[in-house]
Protein backbone atom coordinates (compact mmCIF):
# COMPACT_ATOMS: atom_id res chain seq x y z
CA UNK A 1 0.00 0.00 0.00
CA UNK A 2 1.56 3.37 -0.87
CA UNK A 3 2.07 5.92 1.34
CA UNK A 4 -0.46 8.82 2.33
CA UNK A 5 0.51 12.78 1.79
CA UNK A 6 -0.67 12.93 5.81
CA UNK A 7 1.77 10.11 6.78
CA UNK A 8 4.57 11.43 4.44
CA UNK A 9 4.14 15.06 5.81
CA UNK A 10 2.86 15.58 9.36
CA UNK A 11 4.64 13.20 11.18
CA UNK A 12 7.97 14.15 9.95
CA UNK A 13 7.09 17.55 10.74
CA UNK A 14 6.26 17.10 13.80
CA UNK A 15 9.09 14.95 14.89
CA UNK A 16 11.61 17.12 13.30
CA UNK A 17 10.42 19.96 15.27
CA UNK A 18 10.13 18.41 18.24
CA UNK A 19 13.80 17.76 17.39
CA UNK A 20 14.30 21.17 17.21
CA UNK A 21 12.94 22.56 20.58
CA UNK A 22 15.01 19.65 22.73
CA UNK A 23 18.15 21.11 20.31
CA UNK A 24 17.09 24.99 21.90
CA UNK A 25 17.03 23.35 25.21
CA UNK A 26 20.11 22.14 25.09
CA UNK A 27 21.61 25.25 24.08
CA UNK A 28 19.91 27.35 26.89
CA UNK A 29 21.65 24.49 29.28
CA UNK A 30 24.82 25.75 27.37
CA UNK A 31 23.88 29.35 27.87
CA UNK A 32 23.14 29.17 31.72
CA UNK A 33 26.28 27.51 31.91
CA UNK A 34 28.57 29.42 30.42
CA UNK A 35 26.87 33.01 31.45
CA UNK A 36 27.38 33.72 27.79
CA UNK A 37 25.02 35.98 25.98
CA UNK A 38 22.07 34.50 24.53
CA UNK A 39 21.53 37.20 21.51
CA UNK A 40 25.02 36.50 20.34
CA UNK A 41 24.01 32.81 19.88
CA UNK A 42 20.54 33.84 18.33
CA UNK A 43 22.41 36.30 16.03
CA UNK A 44 25.28 34.16 15.20
CA UNK A 45 25.29 33.37 11.62
CA UNK A 46 28.18 31.36 10.26
CA UNK A 47 28.93 33.14 7.37
CA UNK A 48 28.59 36.96 6.29
CA UNK A 49 26.00 36.10 3.93
CA UNK A 50 24.03 33.82 5.74
CA UNK A 51 20.92 34.14 8.01
CA UNK A 52 21.47 33.96 11.90
CA UNK A 53 19.78 31.40 14.04
CA UNK A 54 17.02 33.42 14.57
CA UNK A 55 15.97 33.23 10.81
CA UNK A 56 16.51 29.50 10.65
CA UNK A 57 13.90 28.77 13.53
CA UNK A 58 11.69 30.72 12.27
CA UNK A 59 12.28 29.83 8.40
CA UNK A 60 12.07 26.17 9.42
CA UNK A 61 8.66 26.70 11.09
CA UNK A 62 7.21 28.54 8.20
CA UNK A 63 8.31 25.82 5.92
CA UNK A 64 6.37 23.06 7.55
CA UNK A 65 3.34 25.29 8.54
CA UNK A 66 3.06 27.18 4.98
CA UNK A 67 3.91 24.25 3.15
CA UNK A 68 1.04 21.83 4.74
CA UNK A 69 -1.46 25.10 4.33
CA UNK A 70 -0.42 25.32 0.31
CA UNK A 71 -1.25 20.98 0.79
CA UNK A 72 -4.07 21.07 2.92
CA UNK A 73 -6.49 23.92 2.37
CA UNK A 74 -6.26 24.87 5.83
CA UNK A 75 -5.26 27.95 6.86
CA UNK A 76 -1.74 28.60 8.69
CA UNK A 77 -1.46 31.02 12.05
CA UNK A 78 0.42 34.33 11.14
CA UNK A 79 3.00 34.50 13.19
CA UNK A 80 4.56 38.59 14.03
CA UNK A 81 8.20 36.65 13.45
CA UNK A 82 9.71 39.08 16.47
CA UNK A 83 10.89 36.20 18.46
CA UNK A 84 14.36 37.00 19.94
CA UNK A 85 15.24 34.54 23.04
CA UNK A 86 15.54 30.82 22.92
CA UNK A 87 12.18 30.58 24.72
CA UNK A 88 10.80 32.96 22.15
CA UNK A 89 11.86 30.36 19.59
CA UNK A 90 10.78 27.48 21.59
CA UNK A 91 7.15 29.09 21.98
CA UNK A 92 7.43 29.52 18.03
CA UNK A 93 8.00 26.06 17.44
CA UNK A 94 5.49 24.54 19.67
CA UNK A 95 2.92 27.27 17.81
CA UNK A 96 3.66 25.69 14.45
CA UNK A 97 3.44 22.41 15.90
CA UNK A 98 0.15 23.02 17.55
CA UNK A 99 -0.80 24.26 14.10
CA UNK A 100 0.43 20.83 12.40
CA UNK A 101 -1.26 18.60 14.65
CA UNK A 102 -4.98 20.92 14.06
CA UNK A 103 -4.83 19.74 10.12
CA UNK A 104 -6.95 16.60 9.67
CA UNK A 105 -5.37 14.07 7.69
CA UNK A 106 -8.24 13.76 4.79
CA UNK A 107 -7.46 17.35 3.60
CA UNK A 108 -3.80 16.17 2.99
CA UNK A 109 -4.58 13.07 1.95
CA UNK A 110 -5.43 12.99 -2.43
CA UNK A 111 -3.16 16.44 -2.46
CA UNK A 112 -0.71 13.85 -4.66
CA UNK A 113 -1.56 16.51 -8.00
CA UNK A 114 -2.68 19.26 -6.95
CA UNK A 115 -0.68 22.07 -8.07
CA UNK A 116 1.01 24.32 -5.74
CA UNK A 117 2.04 27.78 -6.05
CA UNK A 118 4.21 28.89 -3.99
CA UNK A 119 7.18 32.30 -3.72
CA UNK A 120 10.26 31.42 -4.23
CA UNK A 121 12.33 34.19 -3.08
CA UNK A 122 10.90 37.73 -3.03
CA UNK A 123 10.61 38.03 -6.64
CA UNK A 124 9.39 35.06 -8.65
CA UNK A 125 7.29 31.59 -7.71
CA UNK A 126 7.32 28.33 -8.88
CA UNK A 127 4.36 25.84 -9.29
CA UNK A 128 4.47 21.81 -9.30
CA UNK A 129 2.46 19.35 -8.41
CA UNK A 130 1.72 18.29 -4.55
CA UNK A 131 3.93 15.19 -3.99
CA UNK A 132 6.69 16.86 -5.89
CA UNK A 133 6.19 19.84 -3.73
CA UNK A 134 6.30 18.03 0.07
CA UNK A 135 9.20 15.70 -1.39
CA UNK A 136 11.36 18.30 -3.15
CA UNK A 137 10.90 21.24 -1.89
CA UNK A 138 8.67 21.69 1.50
CA UNK A 139 10.68 18.80 3.13
CA UNK A 140 14.07 19.58 1.99
CA UNK A 141 13.93 23.05 2.74
CA UNK A 142 12.32 22.42 6.42
CA UNK A 143 15.60 20.44 6.79
CA UNK A 144 17.87 22.59 5.52
CA UNK A 145 17.12 25.40 8.07
CA UNK A 146 16.72 22.67 10.88
CA UNK A 147 20.38 21.31 9.79
CA UNK A 148 21.85 24.98 9.77
CA UNK A 149 20.48 25.69 13.08
CA UNK A 150 21.92 22.47 14.36
CA UNK A 151 25.69 23.66 13.15
CA UNK A 152 25.19 27.11 14.42
CA UNK A 153 24.59 25.76 17.44
CA UNK A 154 27.69 22.98 17.56
CA UNK A 155 29.99 25.45 16.20
CA UNK A 156 29.46 27.55 18.86
CA UNK A 157 30.28 24.43 21.22
CA UNK A 158 26.59 23.39 21.98
CA UNK A 159 26.98 19.49 23.05
CA UNK A 160 24.72 18.46 20.75
CA UNK A 161 24.87 15.22 18.24
CA UNK A 162 23.51 13.12 15.24
CA UNK A 163 21.35 11.71 17.96
CA UNK A 164 19.70 15.09 19.06
CA UNK A 165 18.86 15.77 15.20
CA UNK A 166 17.52 12.49 15.07
CA UNK A 167 15.99 11.88 18.21
CA UNK A 168 15.65 15.01 19.88
CA UNK A 169 14.37 14.14 23.37
CA UNK A 170 13.86 10.55 23.01
CA UNK A 171 17.99 9.75 22.69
Amino acid sequence: MPISMSSASLPVCISMLGNLIHMLDKAQTFVESKACDPLALTQYRLAPDMLPFTRQILIACDAAKNGIARLSGVEAPKFADDEQTLAELKDRIAKTVAYLASVPAASLDGSEEKQITFPVGRDSVRTMAGEAYLKQWMLPNMFFHITTAYNILRHNGVDLGKRDYLLGSAA
